[in-house]
């Protein structure tokens, strides 16, 4: 078995700088630290936009280890994940080590950096079979190249949406018993504000941002929309809102104008439900004002009725 990775600093230390690159996920960066320092495999499932990546490439920099990333799509084959030898020269020279063209797994294991699989559920089953081995063994048989065996502080960390995401498809019980699984779902409000406020170093007031994040977390919960929009479309928002104001000589912060960023970003983030006969057009203006434009109080002159939340 592979030594456990050397943690260069204190856990503390690392774990106070993993804050401030992904925010709101201190239990996440816990749990996955003491995976990898005891020498497990990693799985992270969640919808997009939940930090799956920025998490695990800040683990990979705070553990002072290498990070080779390898998107998974049908295209991923075996030949493309482990490598080949080089057809040019393998009539002039055969065989030899020394033509081989090292794909991002044999990199991986002969540099004992941490292979990062995007989309584990989207690669093809027979390239994920020779995962298996290497996750088991911490070895990988090359035929006509040899044995080559894990440096240490080889992992494989992987993240992948769930299963009823279009174009994934169940992952094996053999890779499953090999990983250890965390869910990550959507941060809280205050946390995604945050990381608008981050990404965007925009000088336009929290509050209006909060409001932003505010129509954007609507969207998860829309009895039309099957799948809402992720932070990403309020960072999207937030940006296009700062250059369309610039454009037009009004205030980012104007609700008209906003609309139009929320529209531009955020329509084609969401699926609306078949069948519900609206748009996401139709949606994203819908939520829009009723977080900017909200029903008027009931007329003072009129006696009180029973009041009703807003969608």
């Amino acid at each position: 078995m592979a030594a456990p990775v050397v943690v260069p600093e204190s856990a503390a230390a690392l774990l106070a700088r993993l804050g401030d690159d992904v925010l709101g996920r201190r239990r996440e960066s816990e749990l996955v630290l003491a995976a990898l320092a005891a020498d497990r495999h990693v799985l992270l499932e969640g919808p997009p936009g939940t930090g799956k990546s920025t998490l695990l490439r800040a683990v990979g920099e705070g553990l002072g280890v290498g990070f080779v990333l390898v998107e998974g799509n049908a295209e991923l084959t075996p030949a493309r994940l482990v490598g080949h030898f080089d057809p040019a020269r393998l009539l002039e020279d055969g065989y030899d080590p020394a033509v081989f063209v090292d794909g991002p797994l044999v990199g991986a294991l002969r540099e004992g950096s941490l292979l990062y699989v995007e989309e584990l559920n989207r690669v093809p089953e027979e390239t994920l079979n020779v995962l298996v081995t290497v996750m088991s063994e911490r070895t990988l048989t090359v035929p006509r190249l040899g044995t080559i065996a894990a440096a240490p502080g080889f992992r494989l960390v992987a993240a992948m949406n769930p299963y009823d995401a279009v174009g994934t498809a169940r992952i094996s019980q053999a890779v499953r018993d090999r990983m250890c699984r965390l869910v990550l779902g959507y941060q809280g409000a205050e946390d995604e504000t945050a990381i608008v406020l981050l990404r965007t170093a925009t000088s336009e007031p929290a509050a209006w941002v909060g409001d932003v994040v505010a129509v954007v977390r609507a969207t998860r919960e829309h009895g039309d929309v099957r799948v809402g929009s992720s932070v990403r479309g309020a960072i999207d928002v937030v940006l296009v809102a700062r250059e369309l104001a610039a454009l037009r000589g009004l205030p980012a912060t104007d609700p008209t104008l906003g609309l139009d960023a929320a529209l531009l970003a955020l329509s084609g983030r969401i699926d609306v439900r078949e069948g519900s006969g609206r748009t996401a057009e139709d949606v994203v203006t819908e939520l829009w004002w009723s977080v900017f434009a909200p029903a008027p109080d009931t007329d003072p002159g009129k006696a009180g009725g029973p009041t009703s939340s807003r969608a």
